[in-house]
């Protein structure tokens, strides 16, 4: 007998070169948004590692799509 597929699916966690790769934005760009509040904020994970939500990286590429890539200093 086969077990039922799990409804829970957990959230992928993405450390910074995967994050940089998915958006096309370096280190320095990345931090400078998540400081200005225009990037999503990394989870920490511990002293020294923080990671983000894939779910909320994919958000803020939908955003980015639909203001058109404009960046609201026109």
């Amino acid at each position: 007998m086969q077990a039922s597929p799990s409804k829970y699916s957990p959230e992928r966690l993405l450390r910074l070169p995967e994050v940089e790769s998915t958006v096309g934005l370096r280190k320095s760009s990345i931090y400078d948004g998540v400081k200005r509040g225009t990037f999503p904020a990394p989870v920490k994970l511990s002293r020294r590692a923080v990671c983000w939500p894939a779910s909320a990286i994919d958000a803020w590429i939908t955003e980015r799509i639909k203001a058109g890539g404009s960046n609201g200093n026109s």
